[in-house]
């Protein structure tokens, strides 16, 4: 199998550049008055077209036969929806010596975002991990996180996401869940077309976030938000995130192998388990906090590029302890399943 070509230690990548960029670019030149309503609209538009082809990209066999993981779908829900909130409320203690509350608020939404469909299934395929159980976890997840990252933003967040309202919780399901579910019922057209143009997916990836990060830093710039962060905040930001990364995945690991997982399933659970998808929560950031959105996603972004420069080093040393005798500790016939349902090339990491 082809596996995703990954440098090493994964410096900054062009499209890391780009999304810096696109960052400079609305500082420079933020979308203003009908600008920034069709800057708004394409952003929405390449959302709800990248979802439209998450769902025609997931075949009804795949998801059926993912069902059977069902432990190991509730254990990357369960370190989602659970564990990275209880942590994130645990650094309110951090406000305001080390966090401001619009940078705390931000972190919290990070917690609370789902988990990713294309860095997942990239970085688990690299780590020769069960690379169907890992789409299938991503694109769970990303379902369960159209209902429930509001719904916990709400509770959580109060009027820190000052935007949600059972008006939101529709935009979003408008914008995400039904281009997902029309993507699954036009797959039998669709999915052919994905398999000829693999590119696709990855391009409208990126293309749809950068859009995103366009809009939501333009409204920031218009609404005068940046005076509020400062370098030294920016740093104890970064310190907490390479702490809340490494707790989770260290918890994802072991935590997997204590419950009985084998070697291939903790793989899937630890880089589905320890993400958090730009995806999914720029376009919810956008509705829940409105002007604010802009700040409120910085920590994300930031996230973003951290853990796919981690996960792209872990994932290499996985794949280097994957010997001949790795393989004794999944379940009987699990190994001939994994390798006859992954035969096709991992998109990249995103």
């Amino acid at each position: 199998m082809r596996r995703p070509h990954l440098p090493a230690w994964l410096p900054l990548d062009p499209y890391v550049l780009a999304l810096l960029g696109t960052v400079g670019l609305a500082a420079l030149l933020p979308a203003r008055g009908p600008a920034a309503s069709v800057a708004e609209g394409a952003a929405t538009g390449a959302v709800a077209l990248l979802f439209f082809l998450y769902g025609a990209r997931l075949s009804t066999r795949e998801a059926l036969d993912g069902l059977r993981h069902w432990r190991l779908h509730l254990t990357v829900l369960a370190c989602t929806f659970v564990l990275f909130p209880l942590l994130g409320l645990a650094a309110r203690g951090l406000v305001p010596t080390l966090l401001t509350p619009p940078l705390y608020s931000g972190l919290l939404f990070l917690c609370l975002v789902p988990s990713t469909i294309q860095s997942s299934i990239a970085f688990t395929s690299i780590a020769r991990g069960n690379v169907p159980a890992a789409i299938c976890a991503g694109s769970f997840s990303s379902l369960a996180g159209i209902f429930l990252t509001p719904l916990l933003a709400a509770g959580l967040l109060g009027n820190g996401a000052g935007g949600f309202s059972p008006d939101s919780l529709l935009k979003i399901v408008l914008q995400l869940l039904l281009p997902f579910l029309l993507g699954q019922a036009l797959r039998p057209w669709a999915g052919g077309f994905l398999l000829r143009n693999k590119k696709v997916l990855g391009h409208v990836d990126r293309g749809s976030i950068l859009l995103v990060v366009y809009a939501a830093f333009s409204a920031g710039m218009a609404a005068g938000i940046w005076h509020r962060v400062s370098v030294p905040r920016l740093a104890a930001l970064m310190a907490l995130e390479a702490v809340l990364l490494a707790v989770m995945l260290l918890v994802s690991w072991y935590g997997a192998k204590r419950l009985g997982f084998g070697r291939a399933d903790r793989i899937a659970i630890q880089f589905a388990g320890s993400k958090k998808s730009l995806a999914a929560g720029l376009p919810m950031a956008s509705v829940l906090f409105g002007a604010q959105a802009s700040l409120a996603v910085l920590p994300l972004m930031l996230f973003h590029q951290m853990q796919l420069m981690v996960c792209a080093v872990l994932a290499r040393r996985r794949a280097r302890g994957s010997g001949p005798g790795a393989d004794a500790e999944l379940p009987a016939g699990h190994v001939v399943e994994v390798s006859s349902r992954a035969q096709h090339p991992a998109p990249q990491a995103r």
